[in-house]
C-alpha cells in the first residue's frame, strides 16, 4: 500500500507569531520613549542638583553637601527681581494683547463665510513659518524711526504681533467647535455679535483660550533675541536676557548660580500652567445646550 507523499513531508519552520511581533514593536517603542525621557530628565536633574551643589559643574552628580548659597547669591534685585518683573510686564501685557486680538480676528473667520477667508488663513499660516531673525533688521530700523526703540510698549507690541498669526489660527480652530445655533438664539434676543462673542463663545471655548494663553506666554517668556535687540537699557532687560550675565567673557560660568536662577526663572511658567490646568483638561461645556 503506497504511503501518501504528504505524510513524508517534514513540517516547515513556523514564522514568528503575530503576538511576538507585537511584543517586539512594543519593546522597541518603550526603548525609544525611555531614550526620549532620559533626554529631558538629565538636563532637569542637572538643574536641580547643581542649584544646591557648592561645587557644581557640567556633570550630573549628587552633591557632596547641600547648600542654598547659590539661591542667596541670585536673590538680589539687580540679578533676579527686576528682570523677572520686566519679564512679567512684557510677556503678560503681550499675552493679553495677543489673546484679545486673536479672538477678535478669529471670530469673523469662524462665523462668516467669505472668499477671502482661505487666502487670509494661508497668509497667516505662512507668517507663522517666518524666522524672527529674518525680519529683525527692518523692524529695528522701523522702531528707531518711530521712536519705539528701548521702550517696553514697543517690545510688547512686537511680541504680540509675532505671536498673533499662530494665535489666530489656534483660536479659529477652537471657535469652530462652538455651535452657531447658540449665537443665533442670542441674536434673536437682541444681542450684538460682540456681546455673543464675549458672553457665549469665549466662555464655551475656555480650553482653547487657555491653550492660546499658555502657548503665547511660554513662547514670549523664553525669547532672548527680541528683547536683546529692541531694549538697550540694563534696567529694562527681562530675565531671558539677564541670564546671559552668568556666562563670563572668557568661557567661565558660575554653574551653581545659573542653575538656581534657572529654577526661579521657570517658576512663573509652572504657576501659569497650574492655574489653567483645569481649563486645559476640560472640554466645551455645551452639555446639550443645542438640543430641543
Amino acid at each position: 500500500m503506497a504511503i501518501s507523499t504528504r505524510t513524508l513531508k517534514t513540517p516547515a519552520l513556523k514564522t514568528p507569531t503575530l503576538k511576538s511581533r507585537r511584543n517586539s514593536r512594543r519593546y522597541a517603542a518603550d526603548a525609544g520613549l525611555l531614550f526620549a525621557a532620559a533626554a529631558f530628565v538629565l538636563p532637569l536633574a542637572w538643574v536641580l542638583l547643581s542649584s544646591v551643589d557648592p561645587e557644581a559643574d557640567l556633570k550630573v552628580k549628587v552633591p557632596d553637601g547641600l547648600t542654598f548659597d547659590n539661591f542667596d547669591a541670585v536673590l538680589e534685585p539687580d540679578i533676579t527681581f527686576t528682570p523677572l518683573l520686566n519679564s512679567l510686564i512684557l510677556c503678560g501685557g503681550a499675552t493679553l494683547l495677543t489673546v484679545v486680538c486673536a479672538a477678535l480676528a478669529a471670530y469673523p473667520l469662524s462665523r462668516f463665510r467669505s472668499r477671502l477667508n482661505r487666502p487670509f488663513l494661508l497668509t497667516i499660516l505662512f507668517a507663522t513659518s517666518l524666522p524672527i531673525t529674518a525680519i529683525m533688521v527692518p523692524v529695528y530700523a522701523l522702531f528707531v524711526q518711530v521712536d519705539l526703540i528701548d521702550t517696553m510698549q514697543g517690545t510688547i507690541f512686537f511680541f504680540a504681533a509675532s505671536q498673533l498669526p499662530f494665535a489666530i489660527w489656534l483660536m479659529k480652530n477652537f471657535m469652530d467647535g462652538v455651535p452657531k445655533e447658540l449665537e443665533e438664539a442670542a441674536w434673536t434676543d437682541g444681542a450684538s455679535s460682540l456681546q455673543s462673542l464675549i458672553r457665549i463663545v469665549l466662555p464655551l471655548m475656555g480650553p482653547g483660550v487657555a491653550v492660546v494663553t499658555v502657548f503665547s506666554f511660554v513662547m514670549m517668556w523664553g525669547n532672548f533675541f527680541v528683547p536683546f535687540m529692541l531694549l538697550l537699557s540694563p534696567d529694562q532687560m527681562p530675565a531671558s536676557v539677564s541670564i546671559n550675565d552668568f556666562f563670563g567673557n572668557r568661557g567661565t560660568v558660575v554653574y551653581g548660580q545659573l542653575a538656581a536662577f534657572s529654577i526661579i526663572y521657570s517658576t512663573p511658567v509652572i504657576l501659569l500652567y497650574v492655574l489653567v490646568a483645569r481649563r486645559l483638561g476640560g472640554g466645551f461645556a455645551l452639555g446639550g445646550a443645542v438640543k430641543g
